[in-house]
């Protein structure tokens, strides 16, 4: 299958190790990933900023730039929600027929890595290898935009070594937000630190997710804690091979 790599203008600037990860994990899977240039930011932040009009050249490029590829992914199920869910209302609501057209064709081809991987390809076990405790956070956007339900957990219990333990609470916000992080720091700063606390009792090494945004924000309290926990994308999880034989 001839696959698109939507990367995202946050993963691509400050986790580029997550879009690399998503492009050996599909190949090792025995799929070509092309990278089309021409994408850019999918708006997401113009439009959570009342930047309406701001968004709409935004989500015409993202239509053209990704027009004919069979199936495009993403490891960000906010950017995900984005394109499937708001770039046909965008259009509709400034009269643009020709880009309600496009986003109505491109939504259903656009995919978060788990959706991709266990309802496109039919996939859970990927053969990855990831010795260490791992805890999962269920993102906004992944958990009610997207409604992925268990597929990250079904992928992640396939992996050989992991120990994969439940997270306390993990279905409340982590408080990042986008900018609401910003604009309401005290509430973010409360709702973070409920998130740490929850992580740090799991026991776990490793903090998982399906977006980079929340694991920014939630490994910025448990790295200020120095709580010696990481956080690793799901993406680097699954891409992870190393000591497979032993």
């Amino acid at each position: 299958m001839r696959i698109a790599l939507f990367v995202t203008c946050l993963t691509d600037a400050l986790s580029p190790q997550t879009g690399r990860s998503v492009v050996a994990l599909l190949e090792r899977l025995g799929h070509r990933v092309d990278f089309p240039r021409a994408q850019n930011c999918c708006g997401q932040m113009h439009l959570n900023t009342g930047y309406r009009p701001e968004a709409l050249p935004l989500a015409r490029r993202f239509a053209d730039a990704f027009a004919g590829y069979e199936a495009v992914v993403t490891p960000s199920a906010s950017c995900a929600g984005m394109v499937r869910e708001h770039h046909r209302a965008l259009a509709a609501e400034y009269g643009d027929a020709a880009l309600a057209a496009a986003a109505e064709r491109l939504a259903p081809r656009v995919h978060e890595l788990s959706e991709l991987l266990v309802d496109v390809l039919g996939v859970t076990d990927v053969g990855a290898y990831f010795p260490h405790r791992v805890t999962y956070h269920p993102t906004c956007h992944s958990l009610r935009m997207l409604r992925v339900g268990d597929r990250p957990l079904r992928l992640l219990r396939a992996v050989r070594g992991i120990d994969l333990v439940e997270l306390p609470e993990a279905e409340s916000c982590c408080g990042f937000g986008g900018t609401f992080a910003l604009k309401n720091s005290a509430v973010s700063g409360a709702m973070l630190a409920d998130k740490v606390r929850h992580v740090r009792a799991t026991g776990g090494d490793v903090l998982c997710a399906a977006d980079n945004s929340c694991l920014m924000h939630i490994g910025g309290g448990l790295s200020r804690l120095d709580t010696g926990i990481g956080t690793r994308h799901l993406a680097e999880i699954l891409a992870a091979t190393e000591g497979a034989g032993r």
